[in-house]
C-alpha cells in the first residue's frame, strides 16, 4: 500500500537540516521512497492521503530512555531522592507486578507515547517480554531488555534464570522489524563486575545494543568510590564494556576524564533532564558531551520519576535547563535539542540507517504536528516551535513502519478507554494497600 502525506512544512532532520515549507512524502509499504514539494505529486492517487494542512510533517520522537510499565507507578512516590524512592517505595512495589501488570501498564505507555509522537522507545524493566509484545501489538518501534540484579528478580528469580530469560527474547524477537532486544545490567552499584561482564559478552555475541544507569548520583559516586577505587564510568572502562553499543542513561556525574573516557569508546548518552530534576539528581553537562562529538539523545525515564513520556516537554526542558545552568541561552538550541529527540536517539540505539529522520530509504516513521493553535501562531522558525512551543498534544497523525497508528488524535488498534480502566483496577486491587 502506498500513502502520502501532504500540505506541510517538512523538517526533515536529515545531515543538512533540510526544510520544504510546502511539501509532502510519499511512502509506499513502510519505507519512504520520494520527499518533495507538495505540487510534485498532485496528479498522484495514493491509497492514503494525510493532509497536514499546512503543519509540520517530521520524524517520529525517539525515546531512549524509559520503563514503559512504570505508568502503574505515575505518581507514587514523588517528592523524595532517588535512593529512598527506589529502595523504600519502587523496589517493594514492583515485587508485586505480575507479566500481565506489566503488559497492561506497557499498553498505557505506548497509548500515551503515541499520542504525544513517539514512535520508538528504549524500555529497561521486568517481564519485559511482555513490554515487547505490548510494543509490537501497539505498532511501535522499541529496543527492550530484561533488567538484570545481582539480587533475585520478581520476573526471573536468579540471575542465571535472568539471562536465559534475555536469549530467549532474543530468539523470540529475532529479525523482527520493529523490535529490538538489549542487554540491560541495572547499574554499576546493583550489578556486581561479572554480571556485567557476562552481560556485554552475551550483547556483543548478539549484536545487540547494552544498556545502563551510569553515573546518575553522587549517592553512586560514592558507593563505587568506595568499593573500587574508582568512578563508575572508569569501573566500566576497566572492565571492557565501554563501547558504541553502550547507551549509558544520565551521566550526571562525570569528571573530565570521564568525558574523555565516553568520547574514546563512542558510547552513547541517554539524557533525561526533568527525572534528574525531580530527584534531585544534578544536572548532566550536555553542553560539554556535544561539544566533544558524544552522541546525546533524549529520554523520559519513567512515569514514577517524571511523570509523564511526553519528549516535546522534554525537548523544552532540556534546552532551557542548560541555558539557566550554564548562564549561556546558546548552550542547547533548539535544533540541537530537536536532533536528541530524533536522529541522534536513532544513532544511540543503531538505527539511524532505518529511522530519526525523514530521507529515500528509510522506514516511514513520521509524525504530523498541528500548527493551527493559538499557541502556535506565529511561526518564524518550525525547529524551534517544535521545541518551544509545541507538547504532545498538538500531535494529529503518526506512521510507524509505513503503518497509519493515529490520525485525527485517534489511536487505531487500541481501545484507550479499556486499557486506562485496566490501569486503575490494578492500582486500586493490587498495588495500594
Amino acid at each position: 500500500m502506498d500513502m502520502l502525506v501532504t500540505n506541510g512544512i517538512v523538517v526533515t532532520m536529515n545531515k543538512n537540516m533540510e526544510i520544504i515549507e510546502d511539501g509532502a512524502v510519499y511512502i509506499r509499504d513502510n519505507t519512504i521512497v520520494q520527499i518533495d514539494g507538495k505540487n510534485t505529486f498532485s496528479d498522484m492517487m495514493a491509497g492514503e492521503t494525510i493532509d497536514a494542512r499546512g503543519g509540520i510533517i517530521m520524524p517520529g520522537l525517539i525515546n531512549t530512555h524509559t520503563h514503559a510499565s512504570m505508568t502503574l507507578f505515575r505518581g507514587l512516590a514523588d517528592d523524595m531522592p532517588l535512593m529512598n524512592w527506589l529502595n523504600d517505595h519502587i523496589f517493594p512495589a514492583e515485587s508485586k507486578l505480575t507479566e500481565d501488570m506489566v503488559y497492561k501498564g506497557a499498553m498505557l505507555a505506548c497509548a500515551e507515547m503515541i499520542r504525544s509522537g513517539t514512535t520508538c522507545f528504549c524500555d529497561m524493566y521486568l517481564f519485559e517480554n511482555k513490554v515487547a509484545k505490548a510494543a509490537f501489538d501497539s505498532g511501535m518501534r522499541a529496543v527492550v531488555g530484561e533488567v538484570l540484579y545481582d539480587f533475585p528478580s520478581p520476573c526471573y528469580g536468579d540471575l542465571a534464570s535472568g539471562f536465559n530469560y534475555v536469549s530467549k527474547m532474543m530468539h523470540t524477537w529475532k529479525n523482527n522489524p520493529r523490535i529490538t532486544i538489549a542487554v540491560e545490567p541495572h547499574s554499576t552499584y546493583i550489578c556486581k563486575p561479572e554480571l556485567l561482564k557476562t552481560a556485554a559478552a552475551l550483547a556483543r555475541q548478539n549484536n545487540s545494543p547494552i544498556v545502563i544507569h551510569l553515573a546518575e548520583t553522587e549517592n553512586e559516586i560514592a558507593q563505587i568510590k568506595e568499593k573500587y577505587g574508582t568512578t563508575p564510568v572508569q569501573f566500566l572502562a576497566d572492565l571492557g564494556i565501554l563501547g558504541p553499543d553502550l547507551i549509558a542513561c544520565h551521566c550526571v556525574h562525570l569528571t573530565k576524564e570521564d568525558i574523555q573516557l565516553l568520547k574514546k569508546y563512542s558510547v552513547k548518552i541517554a539524557h533525561c533532564p526533568e527525572s534528574n530534576m525531580k530527584l534531585a539528581s544534578g544536572v548532566a553537562p550536555v553542553p560539554e558531551l556535544i561539544k566533544q562529538g558524544i552522541c546525546v539523545s533524549l529520554g523520559t525515564d519513567g512515569c514514577a520519576s517524571n511523570n509523564d513520556l511526553d519528549l516535546f516537554l522534554e525537548m523544552d526542558t532540556a534546552a532551557k535547563l542548560h541555558k539557566v545552568f550554564t548562564m549561556n541561552p546558546e548552550a542547547i538550541k533548539a535544533e540541537t535539542a530537536l536532533k536528541m529527540a530524533t536522529i541522534n536517539g536513532a544513532e544511540a540505539l543503531g538505527l539511524d540507517d532505518v529511522t530519526g529522520s525523514l530521507e529515500v530509504g528509510k522506514r516511514a516513521d513520521i509524525i504530523v504536528v498541528d500548527t493551527s493553535k493559538p499557541h502556535m501562531v506565529p511561526m518564524y522558525n518550525p525547529c524551534s516551535h517544535l521545541v518551544y512551543a509545541a507538547n504532545g498534544s498538538d500531535v494529529s497523525a503518526s506512521i510507524i513502519d509505513g503503518k497509519l497508528v493515529m490520525k485525527n488524535g485517534e489511536i487505531f488498534g487500541m481501545d484507550i478507554w479499556k486499557i486506562m480502566d485496566d490501569v486503575k483496577k490494578i492500582v486500586n486491587t493490587r498495588l495500594i494497600p
